[in-house]
């Protein structure tokens, strides 16, 4: 040193030094441009321990030298700073960098000086934010043991309240984080990533969540980091070995938050009674402030499972709630295509009663009347003396004929009401189809022959088809009785059957007065009476065709028409499914 005043008072101490100390060292560092500062200040602190901590002393021997140890160090706690270096205000320049450039306010800094007039200790202990000053001729072994103590201890303190500052900065941003998750796994991994944060340090972790209602088998494994990553979703009592296990079990037992060497268990019990467990593996031991820091933001974060579970369980109520609306949707709108379906067949039938009773107005009249007429006549000639045998034979005739036109067109609307009929059933029986169409041009042969009409029929042999021959017998019969009722008197009618690769064609052909291009648009319509009339007075109702449409529609077949025209006759199909081997299609 400058001066011998300046040289420290040591105290020998020949004790073997202690064996190393399991926490970290608080770091130092002397920066002196005097060696002998170094070396004296070294083995006055050789023994120095406070919190079972030693010390970690770095040396610089200048000002700028101690600029690039603070870049590379920035865990120093206590800087004892000498005044006067390559330049009389070196040290303090240093103090403005460290305070100002470094915005460190954190380490504590002891200016030490062998030239207290260079810097008076009022003006340098205001203008400078220092926290000792002390002349190296005053500064003894204990007022330096005294003076890094309460450095050290301060130090501790403010360090203390930064972490806390930063780990309360973290939790009050990590809770909208949280809080936010909808997802319970996703909330899990966000749990242990702010702890990770919080304690600054890297860490392996694995949060578990165990349901009350389930018992204590029931616990999954909902996040896991570093080593713990691949035990997620596996079963607790098979993936973990021994060591882990009981730490589990034991937190999820003691119901409380436990801290071991360099590991943490926290325990987080919910409002709705779900239990979370939360292991960390931290590379450092947790300090006073690390415990208290997590165990605040552990102690939010029951509020936050709560949240997702609770959210988790109005979504499946909401699912469910859907499900049901769509269902009875479902059956509302069903109901209403039913309702309108029968309203629409309340229409119709309504529909159909009104034209039914204007039919039967109109038609039935003229051979009521008729009826009736002749009637009176044959009353009149029963009473003559003796009675007028043949002209009473003659009457009995006209009404035994205007009695079968009426019981024909009751017939026809019996047919047509059992036609529209709701429960209509098609049977499918395999019949002749050629036999059947014979048959019914014979039972039309008589009435073909009263009007001197050549009625013909060809078909083959045997033609098998399946169907409801009832039914079929009825559109046939229709649509040869038209050709005999609307045919002049000696023209010919031909009946054919003819079959075809997949359907067979029953027509009716006849020289009548033919078809319309009026005609053709409503030829098969409910009521339509065409512009052709009967040759032979007979009466219509209009739905003759309607129903030879309806038969074969329900076979899965259809009608044709065809025409030359007005006077030159026409044709009438019937085109059925059929296959060669007598099946329907």
């Amino acid at each position: 040193m400058a001066q011998d005043d300046d040289v420290l008072d040591i105290i020998d101490d020949s004790e073997e030094p202690s064996p190393a100390l399991p926490h970290a060292p608080w770091v130092i560092a002397i920066i002196d441009d005097d060696p002998a500062v170094h070396q004296g200040t070294r083995f006055a602190l050789a023994d120095y321990v406070l919190h079972d901590q030693g010390l970690e002393i770095l040396s610089a021997y200048s000002a700028e030298e101690g600029r690039r140890l603070l870049k590379s160090r920035r865990d120093i706690a206590v800087i004892l700073l000498d005044v006067v270096m390559e330049s009389d205000s070196a040290g303090l320049d240093f103090v403005d960098h460290v305070r100002r450039d470094l915005k460190d306010e954190t380490v504590r800094i002891i200016l030490r000086t062998g030239q207290p007039g260079q810097a008076p200790e009022r003006r340098v202990i205001v203008a400078y934010d220092i926290n000792d000053y002390k002349a190296k001729t005053e500064l003894t072994a204990d007022k330096l043991f005294t003076s890094l103590t309460a450095a050290l201890r301060s130090y501790q303190q403010l360090k203390r309240l930064e972490e806390t500052r930063r780990g309360l900065e973290i939790i009050i941003d990590a809770a909208p984080k949280l809080f936010d998750f909808r997802s319970m796994q996703r909330l899990a991994e966000g749990v242990l990533t702010q702890m990770a944060s919080l304690l600054d340090v890297e860490c392996a972790g694995i949060l578990l969540l165990r349901d009350g209602a389930k018992g204590a088998g029931g616990i999954a494994v909902l996040a896991g980091s570093g080593c713990y990553r691949e035990l997620v979703g596996c079963d607790p009592g098979s993936a973990f070995d021994g060591t882990l296990a009981d730490l589990v079990h034991g937190a999820f037992e003691r119901r409380c938050n436990a801290f071991f060497d360099r590991r943490s268990l926290l325990y987080i019990e919910t409002g709705s009674g779900r239990e979370v467990v939360v292991l960390l593996d931290a590379d450092k031991q947790l300090s006073d402030t690390d415990r208290a820091l997590v165990e605040l933001l552990s102690s939010r974060l029951s509020v936050a499972f709560d949240n997702v579970i609770l959210y988790d369980q109005l979504q499946e109520a909401n699912a469910r709630l859907e499900e049901r609306v769509r269902e009875r949707t479902a059956e509302l709108t069903k109901t209403n295509h039913r309702l309108a379906a029968q309203s629409g067949e309340l229409r119709r039938a309504n529909r159909l009663k009104s034209e039914i009773l204007g039919t039967v107005a109109h038609d039935l009249k003229n051979p009521l009347g008729v009826i009736l007429g002749r009637t009176e006549i044959l009353n009149e000639l029963a009473a003559n003396d003796p009675p007028l045998v043949e002209p009473m034979r003659a009457q009995i005739g006209h009404i035994r004929d205007s009695a079968t036109r009426l019981t024909e067109m009751v017939n026809s609307l019996i047919r047509d009401a059992m036609n529209d009929a709701l429960d209509i059933t098609i049977r499918h029986d395999a019949f002749d189809l050629a036999a059947l169409v014979r048959e019914v041009a014979d039972g039309n042969e008589a009435l073909a022959a009263r009007k001197d009409q050549a009625l013909a029929c060809e078909t083959p042999a045997h033609l098998v088809v399946t169907g409801d021959p009832d039914r079929l017998r009825e559109a046939v019969d229709n649509l040869v009785s038209n050709a005999v009722k609307y045919s002049p008197p000696g023209s010919p009618i031909a009946v054919s059957v003819i079959p075809r690769e997949h359907e067979v064609e029953v027509s009716v052909r006849d020289r009548g007065p033919g078809l319309s291009p009026e005609d053709m648009d409503r030829l098969f319509g409910r009521f339509q009476r065409l512009s052709a009339k009967p040759t032979g007075g007979e009466s219509s109702t209009g739905l003759g065709l309607f129903i030879v449409k309806r038969i074969v529609e329900l076979h899965g077949g259809r009608v044709a028409a065809t025409s030359d025209g007005i006077g030159r006759g026409a044709t009438f199909s019937l085109l059925l499914p059929w296959e060669p081997d007598g099946r329907t299609a």
